[in-house]
């Protein structure tokens, strides 16, 4: 079992220091809450290797791209077209010593689920104990307009101790909203949607006893909507990918069985049919989004069947996928023939290997953090070929994100900047401290506001 193997690597390769942590949570607002369970002693773990930085990964893709149509705000995991471009307008390439201008800052707590974004509202998860919580907030002022939280506890078993002692209690999955509703899901498999304006509970699933699921991991991949439907991978389990009826709950299809990595699927489309790209612990599977149907595999193995990056896909038919744990970067070529998807690897390189944060690919340029257990500096590799164009050491890990001609990082210690990015290499314009390790989560742009969170606060930034 790959699982094995991660723990030994783990041992092998990390250290874990632990300490009592308690994060100030902001209880003025109102709540909504589901019996409580037993209440444990919550811990943090710091992972000095990064190793489970992979919970909340997805890779992104701007300039040139073909990808879902965008819509307004940042409704789900990687924004508009969930590929980590946005057009935010003007982004000030000048800031002062202080930094950007805050707007506000408050407590929130433990997770690493994105800030989405609704008109003025904001939608984002976090752990408090024994519970996890789904937390609205005014995105002027960051004050809590609802609450949703329910009993979660964390099952104390060789799956979850690896999760909780290497990235901390979650939550890793980000939510979706769609039609006013709010779609999420918890690390043990809470599914629940809930009304955007209110709060209210409109459906929810316990997806752990509604498909019997017995050797999983913490859920982690990110649900995304299509055609009324909420998609979502089961878990980190092998029992597949699994549709369900947007407004009811209830199942539209459940996929053939196959082992599933934590990486969210991304919806792509050739020749004119929409595909949905799920991302498998050894491989890369094209699904039918419309009844789940198996169209394509493509390998894509690494060491401990840990591929966390949602690819990219690209206006030229190709796929990019990148993974920590030697399983290195690829290049796959889609195309139909007699009505059947054919793969063809481009090409391979082991000289980027996303660990966590995400990708991007601007022209010809794909740029990301490379690394797993050591340093892991942003990386640019040419689209074509996968060779090695330039290589900057001044970032830790980060994610990314792309609007309009810079781009926009924000690294592990807290340290955002704006940049822009050539052949030639990285032109940082501006750079500042604002978070505190493990700053683990993607930023969120809209309308030149961002959005920013750590493992104990929220804060949002004017960069115009």
């Amino acid at each position: 079992m790959f699982w094995e193997l991660w723990v030994r690597n783990n041992l092998k390769w990390s250290c874990v220091i632990a300490d009592n942590y308690v994060a100030g949570l902001d209880r003025t607002s109102s709540k909504r809450e589901e019996p409580d369970q037993s209440v444990y002693r919550r811990k943090t773990v710091k992972h000095i290797a990064a190793i489970a930085v992979f919970i909340i990964v997805g890779t992104g893709v701007s300039g040139g791209v073909r990808t879902q149509e965008p819509t307004l705000g940042w409704p789900q995991w990687g924004g508009p077209a969930r590929n980590f471009h946005v057009d935010a307008g003007s982004i000030a390439r000048i800031w002062p010593e202080s930094g950007p201008r805050q707007l506000w800052r408050r407590s929130l707590g433990e997770g690493y689920s994105a800030i989405l974004v609704d008109g003025n509202v904001l939608v984002t998860m976090y752990r408090s104990n024994e519970r996890e919580v789904v937390v609205a907030l005014d995105a002027e002022t960051g004050i809590t307009k609802w609450e949703f939280a329910y009993a979660a506890p964390l099952t104390r078993n060789g799956y979850f101790d690896v999760w909780f002692n290497a990235a901390g209690p979650g939550p890793y999955s980000s939510p979706v909203i769609a039609d006013g509703v709010v779609f999420s899901v918890g690390v043990n498999g809470h599914f629940h949607a809930l009304d955007l304006v209110t709060g209210r509970l409109v459906w929810s699933h316990n997806l752990v006893d509604l498909f019997k699921l017995d050797n999983y991991n913490a859920f982690a991949s990110s649900p995304l909507v299509y055609d009324r439907t909420v998609i979502l991978p089961l878990g980190g389990s092998s029992r597949g990918v699994v549709a369900f009826e947007q407004d009811s709950g209830s199942v539209v299809w459940h996929s053939d069985e196959f082992p599933l990595a934590p990486g969210s699927p991304l919806l792509i489309r050739l020749d004119g049919k929409d595909q949905l790209v799920v991302v498998g612990q050894q491989m890369l599977a094209g699904l039918g989004p419309d009844d789940g149907r198996l169209l394509w595999t493509h390998p894509h193995e690494n060491e401990l069947g840990l591929n966390v990056s949602m690819p990219i896909w690209g206006d030229d038919d190709r796929l990019f996928i990148s993974s920590a744990y030697d399983g290195g970067s690829r290049m796959v070529h889609l195309r139909q023939v007699d009505n059947q998807t054919i793969t063809e690897e481009i090409w391979a390189t082991n000289r980027m290997r996303l660990h966590f944060g995400n990708a991007l690919r601007l022209g010809e340029l794909l740029i990301g953090s490379s690394g797993d257990f050591g340093p892991a500096f942003l990386t640019a590799v040419n689209a074509s070929s996968g060779e090695e164009v330039w290589r900057d050491r001044s970032f830790a890990r980060a994610h990314l994100l792309h609007s309009n001609d810079v781009i926009i990082i924000t690294d592990e210690d807290g340290e955002i900047a704006v940049a822009s990015v050539s052949q030639q290499g990285l032109d940082v314009h501006a750079r500042k401290v604002v978070l505190t390790e493990n700053a683990w989560t993607p930023p969120t742009l809209v309308d030149g506001r961002l959005y920013l969170r750590d493992r104990r606060d929220i804060v949002a930034l004017d960069l115009r």
